[in-house]
């Protein structure tokens, strides 16, 4: 009885010491940039606001910093209430966390009409992860892995040392770029697709299902060895570009 108890009063402490939080953006259209923040997560949704939500411990907060205001070194103050800056100018949204290290996890709901922009340089940070999005979206990262699901607008996907997954829902009907200097390039797409194929590895293997099948250009009498395989299938369509220079690609299906 009393352990039973003990978990109870550790679940309540839990409970009180966790606080969500939440900032709206009334925006539908536009540009969203997301600049050095370690921890998001993005989804996209029909609505008309942008949605920031983030939770932390009670031990991330700093008692002798009760009155005054967080500032980082660029001179953005914290005016969202979630340890994040979000200023709009000409039409961007720019959102930067002002911790450098560590940051809260950030929850973002972006309206499909809102094309996103996300960069990461910092050693510091998480996996950025990204689903069920339909507007433009541009990501660049040095050190985290990508996760895209169910996304189904233009992509142009690069990292240096991370990992870029993709699984998609629906055929691919924009454009999608995908490039990792170091990490592997893994997508999965309906067997249904109709694409133009650029696979590409300089020190890396290609692996592809082999329920696509490929439709090489037979035209040219002359073969030559090239880190790049083009090829269509079913009769060719939206282009696809799959990158890694020191790891492999996979092309799966859905």
């Amino acid at each position: 009885m009393k352990k039973q108890y003990f978990f109870i009063l550790i679940g309540m402490m839990l409970a009180s010491g966790l606080r969500a939080q939440e900032f709206k953006l009334p925006k539908s259209t536009g540009k969203l940039s997301i600049l050095e923040v370690n921890n998001v997560k993005i989804e996209g949704y029909s609505g008309s606001e942008i949605v920031f939500t983030s939770s932390s411990f009670s031990k991330d907060r700093d008692d002798r910093a009760k009155g005054l205001r967080a500032i980082s070194s660029l001179g953005l103050e914290d005016n969202t209430g979630l340890g994040l800056s979000v200023i709009e100018t000409n039409g961007v949204i720019e959102v930067r966390q002002l911790k450098k290290m560590d940051g809260p996890n950030v929850l973002i709901k972006v309206p499909h009409g809102v094309s996103i922009k996300y960069v990461h340089t910092s050693p510091y940070g998480d996996d950025v992860a990204i689903k069920n999005f339909e507007g433009e979206l541009y990501v660049s990262t040095v050190h985290n892995d990508v996760q895209l699901t169910n996304v189904t607008g233009e992509l142009n996907i690069k990292t240096v040392h991370g990992d870029i997954e993709a699984s998609f829902g629906t055929a691919i009907s924009k454009t999608v770029s995908l490039t990792s200097t170091h990490g592997h390039v893994d997508i999965a797409i309906p067997t249904a697709t109709k694409a133009n194929l650029e696979l590409n590895t300089s020190w890396g293997e290609i692996f592809v299902d082999p329920d696509f099948k490929l439709e090489f250009d037979k035209t040219s009498t002359m073969l030559k060895y090239s880190d790049k395989m083009t090829a269509k299938i079913n009769g060719g369509g939206t282009e696809v570009k799959l990158s890694s220079t020191h790891d492999n690609v996979y092309l799966r299906k859905k």
